[in-house]
């Protein structure tokens, strides 16, 4: 499920837009508005892909470590089981000493059972800890990146859109601020990359 952006522009009206000027009257100018446009539209789509394959794939890494911190909490409930019942069998055990008994073996076996269940227990919950955190720290980095994947389509997409009001008014100086802008959300592309 890919968490949505916000409003888009809608690029496909804006290229017909642009393609009908060029047709109207076909100048140099909104030739290369043409092209650096669909250049952008282009690399506004893959930015878009990646914003969202990034924030699934932190999604379900997010859910991986919410599985691993449950089955810890459960070794942790278990390891505390096990202490408690260490702590019944030594009463009992100090209750037949008190009597001036001698406590049944199993009682002692049963006691270092217990302790070595519970030290099983612990490393087990600590390992799901360990796993759940490094589950975290991915997940966190590919939001990270998300974000820079996002910020590049939010700039693309107002590049293109100047791209077309180049296009409507035929100024190269909106043109060039349609590049700049490009050139910003490109920047935030690579960035996102290769981080």
């Amino acid at each position: 499920m890919a968490v949505p952006e916000g409003p888009e522009v809608d690029t496909d009206k804006l290229r017909e837009t642009i393609d009908a000027e060029i047709e109207r009257e076909g100048s140099k100018l909104l030739r290369t508005v043409a092209l650096t446009t669909a250049i952008l539209a282009a690399l506004a789509a893959i930015a878009s892909l990646k914003a969202g394959g990034t924030v699934n794939e932190a999604l379900a890494l997010k859910t991986e470590a919410n599985r691993l911190q449950t089955e810890a909490s459960d070794q942790w409930a278990y390891y505390q089981a096990k202490g408690l019942k260490t702590t019944v069998t030594e009463v009992s055990r100090n209750t037949w000493i008190a009597l001036d008994k001698t406590p049944p073996e199993d009682l002692a076996k049963n006691e270092e059972r217990y302790a070595e269940d519970q030290r099983k227990s612990m490393d087990k919950a600590k390992e799901l800890e360990k796993q759940r955190d490094d589950k975290n720290a991915e997940s966190d980095h590919l939001m990270h990146r998300h974000h820079f994947f996002a910020q590049s389509v939010a700039w693309l997409q107002v590049s293109i859109a100047l791209g077309a009001v180049a296009a409507l008014t035929r100024k190269g100086v909106v043109w060039a601020g349609s590049v700049v802008l490009g050139l910003a959300g490109a920047g935030f592309f690579a960035y996102a990359f290769f981080a």
